[in-house]
């Protein structure tokens, strides 16, 4: 070996003379020649493009053969396992009804809905212990007695409670006839939530109302805390 050198004639790097292709950039080597400038941005002489070219296969070679070790390993998880995919369902064909495009001159308002009140009345004829209905029942006849309770979600807070009787017509709407006056009044404890009171025989209100179709409603002060439907009728 020798201490001689030979400067690539691409990039200028000097090589040992035994060399045969440049240690910088890989192109093969000219002992003897001149190294070559490059007169443009890029080289264009043949045994440059021929070196470009070489790089360019070999990174080429190297994507078709990672493509074609990928396909060799699949990532769907079926694979291997003996199972089938199941094939999506078709979307359904069905189509839904057309929508009549008639529209109603007008559309009557939604009725109100009845409010919840704070106590239930319940009607009999006899009461028990706490003052409460034994036997329910909505319609009287002459020889029953008539006898309602009062059942509250919170303590009553009067001495008193005035009940009020409506006639209500024959098909349960609102009537306009008062029979019993709401300065009619029941006794309970401020700080109960139970009431009843035993009145008298049906035969009375018969007599007194006619038969028919009544509501009871029952007021603390002149809030309306519950109210119940019974009928009086013949015997």
């Amino acid at each position: 070996m020798t201490d001689e050198t030979v400067d690539c004639f691409n990039c200028g790097r000097a090589n040992p003379e035994w060399a045969q292709v440049c240690r910088s950039c890989g192109v093969v080597l000219r002992h003897g020649e001149d190294r070559v400038v490059p007169t443009g941005r890029y080289p264009t002489d043949r045994d440059s493009l021929i070196s470009i070219g070489a790089v360019i296969g070999t990174i080429f070679a190297a994507l078709l053969i990672g493509l074609f070790v990928s396909s060799l390993n699949p990532t769907d998880p079926t694979v291997g396992r003996g199972g089938t995919p199941s094939p999506s369902p078709s979307p359904s064909a069905s189509v839904a009804p057309s929508v009549s495009a008639s529209i109603p001159a007008s559309v009557p308002p939604s009725p109100s809905p009845t409010p919840v009140l704070p106590a239930t009345v319940v009607f009999g004829t006899t009461l028990d212990g706490n003052r409460q209905v034994t036997d329910p029942t909505e319609t009287f006849t002459p020889g029953m007695t008539f006898a309602h309770s009062l059942t509250s979600t919170a303590p009553f807070g009067v001495a008193t409670l005035g009940e009020q009787v409506v006639r209500l017509n024959e098909d349960g709407t609102e009537g306009d006839e008062i029979v019993a006056a709401a300065g009619n009044q029941l006794p309970v404890d401020p700080a109960g939530t139970t009431a009843g009171f035993v009145g008298p025989d049906a035969a009375d209100f018969v007599r007194d109302w006619g038969v028919g179709v009544y509501e009871m409603r029952i007021y603390s002060g002149e809030t309306l805390i519950a109210r119940g439907q019974f009928r009086l009728a013949e015997g």
